[in-house]
Order: C-alpha cells, then structure tokens, then sequence
C-alpha cells in the first residue's frame, strides 16, 4: 500500500569532533503509533525506519494529544500538553515568535547543533512566510510553510530559508516535481553534506 505522508524531518547533526550525537526526529502526519514494524505492526513494511529505530532510539512516551498538524507538532515540539499551547487548530493561530513558546530545536542550537526542518513545517498557520521556522529554532528551512498548501503535492514553490524556490510547470494536480520525491531528495542531501 503506498500512500503520502506529509514528512516533517528534523536532522541535527554535529561535526563528528564533538562526539555528541547526530538527531534525526521524523514527525509525520498521520503516522501513529502502531504504524510501523518497530512498535510491532506487520502488515507494512517499514525496514528503514525499523533499522533506524534498533540503531538508534524509539520514542515510547511522545504523545501529541491533538488528532491534527499544528497542535500536534506544536505540543511535541514544545514539549507540553495541548492544553498548555499556543496553537489549538489548523486556522490562522501560528506559534509566537516571542520566548513563551520555545521548541527543543532552539534548545539545541545552544548546544552547538545546526537544526534543520525539511518538508512541512505547519506550525500553525496558512502563512506565505518562512521567517518564523527560522525564528523558531532552524538554521535550515525547506518546504511548506502553510498546512492548507500542503494538501496538494504539485506546488508550484516551496521555501529554502527566506527564497521561494519556484516550479512554474506545476499545476495543482500535476507537474514535474513532485513535493514527496523534492523534499525527500532535499532531506538526503542535507543530511549527506552535515556528515
């Protein structure tokens, strides 16, 4: 069964001089718990984020509380409960850049980490700037700022840091970039050049 899952990839890697671990979170949509081999589903096949999860670590304890993106990803990368955040819904709320909401990419950045978000960041907003994922914690942005654009995977751009990366052959239900396959590529390559 092949599907699109929208895929939220933080890869955080360090110079191999500083011996601290490189951090490669995945947090995607509608993907729960008891969809992948690693956490004991046997119907899909998920060999690779299997193999990552024994050579690395699994998250058993990471709840969102919320059943859509933006509060989703806002109380997983805050660290709070849906009660306690910014960001309740898919609408026009998007996280602040003001101290009150931090996220844990932030916190590394402070710890020597370069951060990088890759693909959508929907942290709360239809928005047509890039600036707040960049506020937010991120040395590196690419991807979809808004959820609502997010729905269809024929953009015609997408957001590298603060330049819109344009793909005028893209319709909205066709073209010659397709955003799973752009944004994977993109996720690769970046983590290739931090190795």
């Amino acid at each position: 069964m092949k599907r699109l899952i929208s895929l939220l990839v933080l890869a955080l890697t360090l110079p191999l001089s500083a011996r601290k671990p490189n951090i490669i979170y995945i947090l995607a949509d509608d993907l729960g718990y008891g969809d992948l081999g690693c956490y004991g589903q046997n119907i899909i096949k998920t060999p690779n984020l299997d193999r990552m999860a024994k050579e690395g670590m699994k998250f058993t304890r990471h709840y969102s509380g919320s059943t859509v993106c933006a509060p989703s990803r806002s109380a997983l990368l805050q660290g709070k409960h849906t009660g306690h955040i910014y960001v309740r819904g898919n609408g026009s709320l998007q996280m602040r850049r003001d101290p009150l909401d931090p996220i844990f990419p932030a916190a590394l950045q402070k710890v020597g980490y370069h951060t990088a978000l890759i693909g959508k960041s929907g942290l709360g907003c239809n928005t047509d700037d890039s600036a707040l994922v960049l506020d937010k914690g991120f040395n590196y942005f690419f991807g979809y700022t808004s959820h609502t654009a997010a729905h269809f995977y024929y953009p015609d751009y997408l957001w590298r840091n603060t330049e819109k990366v344009k793909y005028p052959k893209n319709t909205l239900h066709g073209g010659d970039h397709y955003s799973s396959t752009v944004v994977t590529k993109e996720a690769l390559d970046y983590i290739e050049k931090q190795k």
